[in-house]
């Protein structure tokens, strides 16, 4: 199971892919959109002499309506850019500007946020849309890869993550070539060779372990490992049982280089690029196999689909909550005005349209929506009440595509075994439960 850092960042990200998506759909009509990022060590005092300069510019704009809504858009800015004496520590990102919204009304928009890591982008533009190539920045994974390359002359360990890379150390040997001196006896040599050999694939098994598992939590550090190097040493290395077995699970990839020390890092990269990009879809598939196999086994420690999974969250039973990242269900808060009771309801687009979801079933009084929100946002919000995991999949594996077509994108694995199926009879007001299909 990943821990919370890890489960909080998947949020942050799929957030700012949400975000993403909504700044790329919103148009303005003339120039009056302005898209402004700031990376971690600038000053705001720089920012507003720019805006201030722009403004200045702008009064000259010939069409009255442009320059009224650039002149808008850049003060909205200045207003928005007073609430900060500082560049927060990672960065500030800030989109405003009037849109035109599907109604073809006008509306005005100021998003500003400081990203859940450094941004190292500086932007100003003032366009009829919004720019939001640099936040792909942000969605980046920044898993951290270990990679031992190791050859007959020594051994590099190194660390890779997004497009980082360091060497953490590295150190020479000095191996007995294959022939030995005249004079001395053969077997001797061959065994002082093996026993050399054999000290160096120790030395680098216990490095390894050094540099690749926190002490802490005894945990490895990384979230995967790549051997690389020329000649078998790394399928050596691999196969020793002096090399850790935490570690060992970690391996991605032995690859063959044909150089050792940071060439070979280099090289090594480069043969693990596809490899590094898929961890983030193999470790999906792992999770979405496991819940697979929770199934296949019947054990009665899953459950899918909407309001099942959520009965199960409730009675705090979910471990791990999965759902698909572009889930679209809403959820309402409804109102019946007449008794004033209040009825949540999870609805898909279908649902939506038909309007006998807006009314009470008995009465048939109108009920109305207090409170419409995305209910992925909602999981994001709340999910930590519940006591469990949450983790965003995609449809683009096998695997995910089966659970977003055939288990409706929402499902959970249970900390202990749960027959829904029992509630429904013990329940007493028998209309909350049904089948909403």
């Amino acid at each position: 199971m990943s821990d919370s850092h890890e489960t909080d960042r998947n949020i942050e990200i799929w957030k700012i892919k949400k975000l993403i998506k909504a700044l790329e759909s919103a148009r303005g009509n003339g120039t009056s959109m302005i898209s402004l990022i700031m990376p971690p060590r600038d000053q705001v005092a720089r920012v507003a002499k720019m805006l201030g300069d722009e403004y200045g510019t702008a009064s000259n704009i010939k069409s009255r309506v442009n320059r009224q809504s650039v002149l808008a858009a850049i003060t909205s800015a200045q207003q928005r850019l007073k609430l900060y004496n500082k560049v927060p520590p990672n960065g500030l990102v800030l989109y405003t500007g009037t849109i035109v919204t599907e109604d073809g009304k006008e509306k005005k928009v100021t998003i500003d946020f400081e990203p859940f890591k450094p941004i190292n982008v500086s932007l100003y533009l003032c366009d009829n849309k919004f720019h939001t190539e640099a936040l792909n920045e942000l969605l980046e994974s920044d898993d951290k890869f270990g990679f031992i390359v190791m050859d007959g002359n020594g051994t590099l360990f190194g660390t890779l993550s997004g497009n980082t890379r360091e060497v953490l150390h590295k150190f020479t040997v000095d191996l007995p070539k294959k022939h030995g001196r005249g004079g001395q006896s053969a077997l001797r040599f061959a065994r002082l060779r093996m026993e050399k050999r054999h000290n160096y694939v120790r030395k680098t098994a216990e490095l390894a372990t050094q540099f690749f598992i926190n002490p802490a939590t005894s945990q490895p550090n990384v979230a995967g490992l790549i051997l690389a190097g020329s000649a078998d040493f790394k399928t050596e290395l691999s196969q020793s049982d002096m090399f850790d077995q935490r570690l060992q699970a970690k391996i991605l990839n032995v690859v063959d280089v044909s150089y050792g020390g940071e060439n070979g890092f280099n090289q090594a990269i480069e043969l693990s690029a596809e490899i590094l990009a898929n961890v983030k879809f193999i470790q999906e598939k792992k999770l979405i196999g496991k819940y697979f196999e929770e199934i296949s086994q019947d054990t009665g420690k899953y459950v899918f689909g909407v309001d099942d999974t959520l009965k199960a969250l409730e009675m705090g039973a979910v471990e791990t909550l999965i759902v698909w990242e572009n889930l679209d269900i809403n959820r309402y808060t409804l109102k019946n005005s007449s008794t004033g009771e209040i009825t949540i309801k999870h609805l898909n687009k279908e649902q939506e349209a038909d309007q006998s979801n807006f009314r009470d079933p008995t009465t048939n009084t109108d009920l109305e929506v207090q409170e419409k929100m995305s209910l992925l946002e909602w999981f994001a919000n709340e999910y930590k009440k519940f006591g469990c995991s949450l983790e965003f999949v995609t449809n683009k594996s096998q695997e995910g595509s089966q659970f977003c077509r055939g288990f409706g994108g929402i499902g959970g694995m249970l900390r202990y075994q749960l027959d829904i199926r029992s509630f429904d009879e013990l329940s007493d007001d028998d209309d909350v439960y049904e089948d909403s299909d």
